[in-house]
C-alpha cells in the first residue's frame, strides 16, 4: 500500500498531468481501421461500469505486486505491435493453432487479464472486448505506478488469429539500434517522438539477464557507465555460467516500481539496460528529446499519455470486425 500513500502525497502533480494529458489525448484520437473510430466512454450505455470494474481489479493487483503495472503495459505494447491492438497476444495454444503469439516470448500478466475479464463479464456479459480490457489495464497501471491519469478511448474488437511467427517480424528487439527502432515504429504509424516517449516505460518493471549480458560480456559496452556495469555484473553472471533467466529491475537507479521520466535521466547517464535504450542518444534529434523529457516530468506524462492513446489505435478492429470474446484466452468458436 506504500504506492497508494505516495500517490496521495502528490495530488497537484497528478491533477496537472491529467489536465495536460486530457487536453492532448482528447484532441488526437487516431483513426481506426474499421467502420468506426475509437470513442471515449464507448461503453457508457452498454456497460457503464466497465472501466470502473477494470480499475477495481487492477489497482489491488498492483498494490499486492507493484511489478504488475509494467507487465500490463508491456502486454499492451506487444499486443498492438503484432496484428494491432486486438488481444491476439492473449490467445492460448489450441489443437488448430499450437503456436500463437504468447508462445514466442515469455510475458507476465495473462492470468491477471483473465481475472479482469471474468470480473467484467460478471457485470456485463459479452459487452467488453479483451482488447479494450488490456488497454484500460495499461492506462490504470500508469495511474497507480506513475501517479498520472488520462482517458483511454475504446471500441476495439478482439481478433481471432494469432501467430508466433509475427512476433519476430514486428516486435522491436532490445538489441536494435536507432534506425531499426525508428523503422519498426514507423511501420505502425508511430514517430521517432513516440519511440522516445514510450521508451519511458522502461523506467519500471523487470527484464531478464539474458537481454543484458550481451552488453556486459566479454567486454562492457563502451556506452554503458562503468560503475553501473560493474553493479550489473554482480546481478547477471556471464552467459556460460547460466543465470540468463534471472529477473532484474529495469531501473537500477531509483525505485524500480515507479513509472516516471527517471528513465531519460538514466539514458543520459549511460545507466540503462538495453542497446535499444542507449541508442536513443545516438542522433541529435532523439537525444534532444531524451534531454527534454528528463528535464520536464509533467510534460513527459502528458506526452506518454498521448502516445499510449495513439499506440492503442494501431490497426484496431472496430464495428462488426472481429468479435467480443467470452474469455480472453480463447476465441468464441474455440471456447
Amino acid at each position: 500500500m506504500a504506492m497508494a500513500t505516495a500517490a496521495c502525497r502528490r495530488p497537484a502533480v497528478m491533477l496537472m498531468a491529467f489536465a495536460m494529458a486530457a487536453a492532448v489525448t482528447m484532441s488526437s484520437v487516431p483513426p481506426a481501421s474499421g467502420t468506426t473510430t475509437l470513442q471515449y466512454d464507448f461503453y457508457s450505455s452498454s456497460c457503464p461500469k466497465a472501466e470502473e470494474t477494470v480499475r477495481n481489479v487492477v489497482e489491488p493487483m498492483i498494490f499486492n505486486d507493484p511489478t504488475m503495472g509494467a507487465a500490463f503495459i508491456r502486454l499492451f505494447f506487444h499486443d498492438c505491435f503484432v496484428r494491432g491492438c486486438d488481444a491476439s497476444i492473449l490467445l492460448d495454444p489450441t489443437s488448430r493453432n499450437t503456436q500463437p503469439e504468447k508462445t514466442a516470448i515469455p510475458l507476465r500478466g495473462y492470468d491477471a487479464v483473465n481475472k479482469i475479464k471474468a470480473a467484467v463479464e460478471a457485470v456485463c456479459p459479452g459487452k467488453v472486448s479483451c482488447a479494450d480490457i488490456l488497454a484500460f489495464a495499461a492506462r490504470d497501471s500508469a495511474v497507480v505506478n506513475g501517479n498520472f491519469a488520462f482517458a483511454m478511448p475504446s471500441g476495439r474488437r478482439d481478433g481471432t488469429a494469432s501467430s508466433a511467427s509475427d512476433v519476430a517480424r514486428f516486435i522491436p528487439s532490445p538489441a536494435f539500434h536507432l534506425q531499426d527502432l525508428v523503422d519498426s515504429f514507423a511501420a505502425k504509424g508511430l514517430t521517432a517522438d513516440d519511440l522516445v516517449i514510450l521508451s519511458g516505460a522502461h523506467s519500471f518493471g523487470l527484464t531478464h539477464c539474458a537481454f543484458v549480458t550481451g552488453r556486459l560480456y566479454p567486454t562492457v559496452d563502451p556506452t554503458m557507465n562503468a560503475t553501473f556495469a560493474a553493479a550489473l555484473k554482480k546481478l547477471c553472471p556471464p552467459p556460460a555460467s547460466g543465470g540468463g533467466g534471472r529477473a532484474v529491475s529495469n531501473n537500477q537507479v531509483t525505485d524500480p516500481n515507479v513509472l516516471s521520466n527517471q528513465y531519460f535521466k538514466n539514458v543520459a547517464a549511460g545507466e540503462v539496460m538495453f542497446t535499444s535504450d542507449q541508442t536513443l542518444t545516438s542522433r541529435d534529434d532523439t537525444k534532444a528529446m531524451v534531454d527534454d523529457n528528463a528535464a520536464n516530468p509533467v510534460a513527459w506524462m502528458a506526452r506518454f499519455a498521448a502516445a499510449m492513446v495513439k499506440m492503442g489505435g494501431v490497426e484496431v478492429l472496430t464495428g462488426n470486425a472481429g468479435e467480443v470474446r467470452k474469455v480472453c484466452f480463447a476465441t468464441n468458436t474455440a471456447s
